[in-house]
C-alpha cells in the first residue's frame, strides 16, 4: 500500500513503465492522490468551506447587501441610493429585524448626505439624516463627533434647520461625552448667517469659547458679515481685532467682506470725532505697535482703495508707512516668565538667578549677540575652528550701527578658558569685558537660554543665525507669540570680505494694522509668496486730510530713530543717505 499524507490522501506507488528514450522530453509520471475520506465527510468539509469563503467575503443577507452598497456609493458620491439601499432594508418588504451596522457605515451614510447635491437628491437630506441617526441610536451604534458634525451639517443646509443643528453640536458633550471642535461649529454658523441672526451667531462663538475653540478666517469671516448685515458697528470692531489676531493676510472672500461693510452706511456713523491723542498713541505702544484697540476714531464715508505698499511699508493710497509690529508688552513679559521658568527648571537655580540680577542692573543694550553661533559660522572646513575674528566683526558693525554702543555677547564659560590661551584673543576678550560687552555662562549650563533670555527680557535685537528648532526652542512651540517675536527682533548675518552684513528685521509687517488716526491697512493672501505683489487694503476716512508720513512705532520705539533718538523721544528724521538702525527696545523699562 501506497504511503498516506499528512492531509488523509493516500500517495499510490508510481507505476513504472519502459524508460523514456533517449531526447525525449516527456516527464515522470506524478503520485496519483486518492482521497480516503468517505464522501459524506468531504461534502460537509466543503460545504464548511463555502461558508468560510461566504463569511470572508461578507456572505449574504440584507446586511451584507447593505454593506456593499453603501461602499460603493460612497466610492461614488450617490447619497440617493444608498438611502435607497438603507430604507430598503430598514422598511422595505425583505427587511430584515435585527438589521444593525458598523458605526462608520452609519458615518457613511450622514456623510453621504452631508455632501449631497441638492438637485439630484430626491428629497432634502435632513430627514434622511434624522432616519439614519434615530436607527443608530437604536441599534446601539456609539456615534462619534463626526456622526453628529454630519448631521448637524445637514440639518444646518434646511431653511429652518439652523437652531436644531446648534442644539445637536452644543449638547453633544453632555449627552454623548463628545468634544465639538471648529468643523462642527461651522456650518452652524453659516446657517445663521445666511438667516441673518447675528444674535444667534454670536450665541455660537460664545459657545465655541466655552469649548476652548477658537475660529479661525472662515469662521470670523462669518461673523463680519453676520454683523455688518446687522449694522453692530461695535461687533465688526470686535471681530477685526480678533481676525488680526488670527491671521496675518487674508483671503479674496474675507476682503470683498471687509469692503462691503466700510461702504455701508452704518459705517459712515459709527466713530467719535474726540478722543485722548495721547492714549491713544500709549495703547499702540503698548499692543506692539499695530493697533489701539479703542474703538473707531473719526466719523464720516469711508474710503476703500486696493492699494501696492512699498519696498520700505509706505502705503501708496494714504502715504502712511506701515509698522512692524511687535508682540505686545503682556506677551512680552509672558514670553519672558516662561523662558525664565524653563531655565531655572533645566539650569542650576543660582547660576541662572545671578545672571538674572545682572542683567536687572545692565538695560543698556541694543543687540544681544550670540556667540558660538557667530564664531563657529562655515568653520567646518580643516583648518576651521572657533572664530573670534568673524565674532569681533559683527561686534564692529553694531558698534558702528548704534553710534559705538556695544552689543553684549553671550558666551560659555569654556570657549573663553580656551581663547585666552593666546594672546590675541586674550587682548580682545579683556576689551569686551571692560566695556561691558560679554557674559560668560558658566560651566554645565547651556549658553540658549542666556542669550534668550536677554534678548526677551531686554526686548531688543539678538543676532543669530540660529533657527531655533533645538529641544530648547520646541518648548516654546504651544506659545503663538513666538514666531512672531523672532521674526521681529532675530537679525541674521553673513560675511563679505570680512566684513559682517547684518539682514535686520523687515521695515514693515504684512498684518492687518490700524493706525492712530483710524485708518486701516489689511493685506490680501498672495499665493506667489512675493511681498511686492501683494494687494492691500487701504481704508481711511473720505474727508480726512493725509498726515505726513510718520515712523511706524513697535512697543514704543520711531523704526527709523537711532536708539538714542528713540530713548529720549526725539522725532527728527535721519538724512535720507545714511542707514536707519532697527531697534525693538522699548522707551521705558522700569
Amino acid at each position: 500500500m501506497g504511503l498516506i499524507s499528512a492531509t488523509g490522501t493516500a500517495l499510490l506507488p508510481r507505476v513504472y513503465g519502459p524508460w523514456p528514450l533517449s531526447g525525449s522530453k516527456s516527464k515522470p509520471s506524478l503520485p496519483i492522490r486518492v482521497s480516503l475520506q468517505p464522501p459524506m465527510a468531504t461534502a460537509a468539509a466543503a460545504a464548511g468551506d463555502a461558508t468560510r469563503r461566504k463569511r470572508g467575503r461578507g456572505g449574504k443577507g440584507p446586511n451584507s447587501d447593505l454593506s456593499r452598497t453603501l461602499t460603493d456609493c460612497t466610492r461614488r458620491g450617490d447619497a440617493a441610493a444608498a438611502m435607497a439601499a438603507f430604507d430598503a432594508a430598514v422598511s422595505g418588504p425583505d427587511a430584515a429585524p435585527d438589521l444593525r451596522l458598523a458605526a462608520h457605515q452609519y458615518n457613511q451614510l450622514l456623510h453621504l448626505l452631508a455632501s449631497a447635491d441638492r438637485a439630484a437628491f430626491p428629497a432634502h437630506p435632513a430627514a434622511a439624516a434624522r432616519r439614519v441617526f434615530a436607527h443608530m441610536l437604536g441599534a446601539g451604534a456609539p456615534p462619534s463627533e463626526a456622526t453628529i458634525t454630519s448631521l448637524a451639517r445637514v440639518v444646518a443646509a434646511d431653511a429652518e434647520g439652523a437652531d436644531e443643528a446648534f442644539g445637536l453640536v452644543s449638547t453633544m458633550r453632555e449627552k454623548y461625552g463628545l468634544a465639538p471642535r471648529l468643523r462642527s461649529y461651522s456650518p452652524v454658523l453659516a446657517a445663521f448667517r445666511r438667516a441673518g441672526e447675528a444674535g444667534k451667531a454670536y450665541a455660537v462663538e460664545t459657545h465655541m469659547a466655552a469649548s476652548a475653540v477658537s475660529p479661525e478666517e472662515p469662521e470670523l469671516a462669518t461673523l463680519l458679515e453676520v454683523s455688518a448685515k446687522a449694522g453692530d458697528a461695535d461687533k465688526v470692531y470686535e471681530y477685526m481685532h480678533k481676525l488680526r489676531r488670527a491671521v496675518g493676510c487674508v483671503k479674496e472672500e474675507t476682503a470683498e467682506v471687509l469692503e462691503g461693510w466700510f461702504r455701508s452706511d452704518k459705517a459712515a456713523t459709527a466713530g467719535k470725532a474726540e478722543w485722548d491723542v495721547c492714549q491713544v498713541k500709549d495703547a499702540i505702544v503698548a499692543n506692539g505697535g499695530g493697533c489701539h484697540q479703542l474703538g473707531w476714531l473719526q466719523s464720516g464715508l469711508w474710503t476703500v482703495q486696493r492699494v501696492k505698499v512699498g519696498a520700505e511699508g509706505k502705503c501708496a493710497g494714504c502715504g502712511c508707512c506701515l509698522a512692524s509690529v511687535d508682540i505686545d508688552m503682556e506677551d512680552t513679559q509672558k514670553f519672558a516668565d516662561s523662558i525664565s521658568g524653563l531655565a531655572l527648571e533645566r539650569e542650576t537655580k543660582a547660576n541662572f538667578s545671578q545672571f538674572q540680577e545682572w542683567l536687572e542692573a545692565h538695560k543698556e543694550y541694543e543687540a544681544i549677540v550670540d556667540g558660538a553661533n557667530i564664531a563657529l559660522y562655515q568653520q567646518n572646513f580643516a583648518e576651521g575652528g572657533f572664530s573670534l575674528v568673524q565674532l569681533d566683526a559683527v561686534v564692529t558693525e553694531l558698534r558702528d550701527r548704534y553710534n559705538g554702543k556695544w552689543p553684549l555677547v553671550i558666551l560659555h564659560n569654556k570657549r573663553i578658558a580656551k581663547l585666552m590661551e593666546t594672546a590675541s584673543n586674550r587682548h580682545l576678550i579683556e576689551t569686551w569685558r571692560v566695556n561691558g560687552a560679554l557674559y560668560t555662562s558658566p560651566s554645565g549650563s547651556n549658553d540658549d537660554w542666556y542669550w534668550l533670555y536677554a534678548a526677551i527680557g531686554l526686548n531688543c535685537l539678538l543676532v543669530t543665525n540660529d533657527e531655533m528648532r533645538d529641544h530648547i526652542f520646541e518648548l516654546l512651540g504651544s506659545s503663538s507669540f513666538f514666531y512672531k517675536w523672532k521674526q521681529r527682533h532675530r537679525v541674521k548675518y553673513t560675511f563679505n570680505k570680512g566684513k559682517a552684513v547684518l539682514v535686520l528685521p523687515p521695515p514693515y509687517s504684512s498684518e492687518i494694522q490700524e493706525s492712530e488716526t483710524g485708518s486701516w491697512h489689511v493685506p490680501i493672501e498672495e499665493k506667489s509668496g512675493d511681498e511686492r505683489a501683494r494687494t492691500w487694503l487701504c481704508i481711511g476716512r473720505t474727508d480726512l486730510t493725509k498726515p505726513p508720513p510718520e515712523p511706524p512705532v513697535a512697543n514704543g520705539v520711531a523704526q527709523d530713530l537711532s536708539p538714542s533718538e528713540a530713548s529720549n523721544g526725539a522725532g527728527q528724521r535721519q538724512p535720507e543717505e545714511q542707514a536707519a538702525p532697527v531697534t525693538g527696545k522699548r522707551k521705558d523699562r522700569d
